[in-house]
């Protein structure tokens, strides 16, 4: 969980300002990060955590004592095992240590395919019958 356990968010805005200082630029940057991939998703809070969304939410992100977390998809995770052998993973969270650069292309590369997984699932969703061919992207 956050670190403000307890507070109840209504904005990016406001969970990033009741984060310690030390934390405040790399989650304003992780947020810029994530709004360039996606300039057409809105803003939102789910589950008291950061997160942009289209259809749905496309991906979440939050400040840790240690690290902050990113949570795509597990599907956008698996893609991207080999390229985040650095770093702490779990089945659907990424772990990126505060005192470390986020790696920025890395980011925008898994945020912009977990849009496309969200983009076909909701096909699918849709219509069952639909055969969608993937990429190797």
């Amino acid at each position: 969980m956050p670190e403000n356990k307890k507070t109840t968010y209504q904005t990016i805005d406001e969970y990033i300002s009741l984060q310690p200082m030390v934390k405040q630029e790399g989650l304003k940057r992780l947020r810029e990060i994530i709004k360039n991939a996606l300039p057409t998703a809105t803003e939102t809070i789910s589950y008291q955590m950061p997160a942009f969304k289209t259809e749905k939410v496309v991906v979440w992100f939050a400040s840790y004592r240690y690290h902050y977390g990113v949570y795509p998809y597990p599907k956008t995770i698996e893609k991207f095992k080999e390229k985040l052998i650095n770093y702490s993973t779990s089945k659907g969270a990424i772990q990126f240590p505060i005192d470390e650069p986020l790696p920025e292309n890395l980011i925008t590369e898994m945020v912009v395919y977990s849009q496309k997984e969200v983009i076909l699932q909701q096909l699918k969703k849709r219509d069952p019958k639909i055969k969608l061919l993937r990429s190797s992207n």
